[in-house]
């Protein structure tokens, strides 16, 4: 059985920052939370980002972390629009799993963390580990 995480981190069109309509539907079904990170590398994909577990110590992706008010109701239409496959984990272009995420206070917390799954290059890769500052 899944926990009932009430957490997201978010890397790329669905912070803040990004202006994207999903971020909208985002701030109007969860609180901003503050600033944090993930362990990982971050690719730039093109109109998105996408994060991938990291290779090594000290690799971090920044975002934001997110409290949604009912994950149930939310969840889904974020697995859809990240073409996250839930009943089928690895056939989508996303995978939404549960990755501890560090607060810049330097709190951790379970969170829901959507993995990109398709290849990469790195030539692509984001070295900053920071979409918003990503040119």
């Amino acid at each position: 059985m899944v926990p009932q995480v009430c957490h997201l981190f978010v890397y790329g069109t669905l912070r803040q920052l990004g202006g994207h309509p999903m971020a909208q539907v985002l701030a109007r079904h969860a609180r901003l939370v503050g600033p944090a990170r993930v362990a990982g590398r971050l690719y730039d994909l093109g109109r998105y980002p996408g994060l991938i577990e990291t290779a090594a110590p000290g690799e971090w992706v920044h975002g934001e972390l997110h409290e949604m008010t009912d994950p149930g109701a939310l969840l889904p239409v974020l697995d859809r629009y990240e073409g996250c496959n839930v009943e089928n984990p690895g056939a989508g272009l996303f995978e939404r799993r549960l990755t501890p995420c560090v607060l810049e206070t330097g709190v951790s917390q379970l969170s829901w963390v959507y993995f990109y799954l398709g290849p990469v290059t790195e030539e692509n890769r984001i070295a900053t580990g920071n979409y918003c500052h990503h040119g």
